[in-house]
């Protein structure tokens, strides 16, 4: 008896799950659902967490065994492994994905951005599987190139994929890659407001109320689990150091404009690259990567990996200006042709290391002019580390809150705002060069940013507009059962076999007008009518996928079918027009 209560309990019980599940799915596809978001923020928090400490983890036990004294310090190894390590690690990773399906190719940010502005933020699996195993890889064997960037695509996949499991609409799946986003910054640099700020400001790009809060909580979230296993000390050791006298101030502005040379240089270096191996063999472009990683390590294997030991080195004033200018040109390049190629690693790092080497050698400029009277020689290294990333990414706020968040030294904020800002404006318009990853973007042929009306569009679903009083019919019917149909008052009559639309009120009209005989036989297509072609639409859409595609067909509506249900209802452009004129 017990055994047959379970057994014809059960899918009561599962069908009151999938009814919640609905229930909650049609809640998500509106702009108010803020605690639904909020809960899955911070799902996607732990989630991203967990995943950032497991990409650590593969880099840095290798990196603990094989090399000397610390994980970065591949300086310990001898010359020729400078040289045959990036080498061969490239060739090898390269051999390995020429026999992957090139859909899975692309990694880190720029491909996040791509997926988030033009794939509803639906991040494949495969890609976000090479990233985790090929950055790992690619940090492993020394290529110079950052750790952010594949934490970034790893954090927005974990959130991406949580929502895709979870069947949620496409408007959700944009918020749950942001908090994913910013869990990965946090926890990279246990700077959790500083992965908000990027989050927002260069990945999903656009900053709204709602949005906010699910991403702080998913920074708090990946900030804490990547402290549960590496605690809470920042990456760096700067010195608490301040702004001695206003008269640093030309000093400081010069730092900006020569971090803009540098920074448009990067950008145009790597665009170009990006463009001359657009459907070049991977194996190739990798081979060359590695081989040129390889040849300038051996002159300077400081460029090798993350390289955050070298940027304490320069925060500490323990470098000389020669070897700053040289290791700046050797990062500059072998980074530049590298992530251009499509090695799967990221642009922070670099970033921080070449604003370093630009902010120390500037810092010993002024303290040869102003001895005695000039700020340390790490001060203007930080202040090059902010104004790089912020002028290569176009993100001055989200490199200003990074140098602070950092630095815990709120002394760093006046001056860092005008270095920063120098910098921004002369990359952008003087040299003419938009961000980093919007350029590469363009390069490879893909929109990067959205209008005003798309971003509001895409934050909605569109089982939030939908109709659902509707009534199903044939073409032909009798008087009678038209009569039946009007009688529970639908808004549209559904044509299914035609793709139409029938407004009802003009069937009604028809029959009372001509009074119709109850068994005389009516053409539902021949009658005068209003009639809206249609299409059909998957439920997880938003009403920006469901207004291009009706663009698209030409139609003005759009059936709304579910995965698990006959239908769910009718959009039509009307209702969208209505609903931006409203919000708007």
């Amino acid at each position: 008896m017990t055994h047959e209560t379970e057994h014809t309990g059960s899918p009561d019980l599962h069908s009151r799950w999938q009814r919640q599940l609905e229930h909650w799915r049609d809640q998500m596809a509106s702009m108010d659902a803020l605690p639904q978001l909020t809960l899955l923020g911070l799902l996607t928090g732990i989630l991203a967490g967990i995943v950032i400490v497991i990409f650590r983890l593969l880099v840095e036990i290798p990196l603990h065994v094989a090399l000397p004294g610390h994980t970065e310090n591949f300086e310990g190894l001898s010359s020729h492994w400078h040289f045959w390590l990036p080498f061969l690690g490239a060739l090898a990773f390269g051999l390995v994905l020429q026999k992957v399906d090139k859909k899975h190719h692309a990694a880190s940010v720029g491909h996040v951005i791509d997926r988030i502005h033009n794939h509803q933020a639906r991040l494949p699996l495969g890609n976000v599987i090479n990233q985790l195993f090929g950055g790992a890889w690619c940090l492993a064997t020394g290529q110079s190139v950052g750790r952010e960037g594949p934490a970034v695509h790893l954090g927005a996949g974990s959130g991406s994929l949580l929502g895709q499991w979870l069947r949620l609409p496409n408007n959700s799946l944009r918020p749950l890659a942001g908090c994913g986003v910013a869990a990965a910054i946090a926890a990279c640099f246990n700077t959790p407001m500083a992965g908000v700020i990027f989050a927002m400001e260069v990945v999903v790009m656009e900053y709204s109320i709602a949005g906010f809060i699910p991403v702080i909580l998913a920074a708090v979230a990946g900030t804490t689990i990547n402290q549960l296993v590496f605690g809470s000390a920042t990456v760096f050791h700067p010195p608490q150091a301040a702004l001695q006298s206003l008269s640093e101030l030309p000093f400081i502005a010069l730092a900006g404009l020569i971090v803009a040379v540098f920074a448009a240089l990067f950008i145009r270096l790597q665009a170009f690259c990006c463009k001359l191996s657009l459907n070049r063999p991977i194996a190739l472009r990798f081979a060359i990567a590695g081989l040129l990683t390889g040849g300038v390590s051996i002159f300077a294997p400081q460029i090798m990996g993350v390289g955050y030991d070298t940027i304490d080195s320069a925060l500490a004033g323990n470098m000389g200006f020669w070897l700053l200018i040289g290791i700046l040109a050797a990062k500059l390049l072998v980074t530049g042709v590298s992530l251009g190629v499509g090695i799967p690693g990221g642009v922070i790092g670099p970033l921080l290391f070449m604003g370093a080497c630009i902010g120390g050698a500037v810092g010993i400029i002024a303290n040869h002019l102003m001895p005695g009277s000039a700020s340390a020689i790490g001060f203007y290294v930080l202040l090059g580390m902010g104004a790089m990333m912020g002028a290569v990414l176009n993100a001055p706020l989200a490199a200003m809150m990074a140098i602070l968040e950092l630095t815990y030294n709120p002394n760093i904020i006046f001056p860092s705002m005008l270095v920063v800002v120098v910098a921004c404006l002369t990359t952008r318009w003087v040299f003419g060069c938009e961000g980093l990853f919007q350029t590469v973007l363009a390069v490879q042929g893909k929109k990067s940013s959205f209008a005003a009306h798309e971003q509001l569009l895409s934050r909605t679903g569109a089982h939030s507009l939908l109709d659902k009083h509707l009534a199903t019919s044939a073409a032909q019917i009798s008087a009678a059962h038209a009569e039946q149909l009007l009688a529970n008052h639908p808004h549209w009559i559904v044509l299914m076999e035609y793709k139409l639309l029938l407004h009802p009120t003009d069937l009604a009209n028809y029959i009372h007008d001509n009074k119709i005989a109850a068994d005389t036989l009516l053409d539902l297509l021949a009658i005068p009518a209003r009639r809206l072609d249609m299409i059909e639409l998957d439920d997880h859409i938003n009403l920006y996928q469901a207004l291009f595609n009706m663009n698209h067909a030409q139609v003005d509506a759009a059936f709304i079918k579910s995965s698990h249900k006959p239908g769910l209802g009718v959009l039509t452009r009307e209702h969208i027009d209505n609903y931006y004129k409203l919000q708007h």
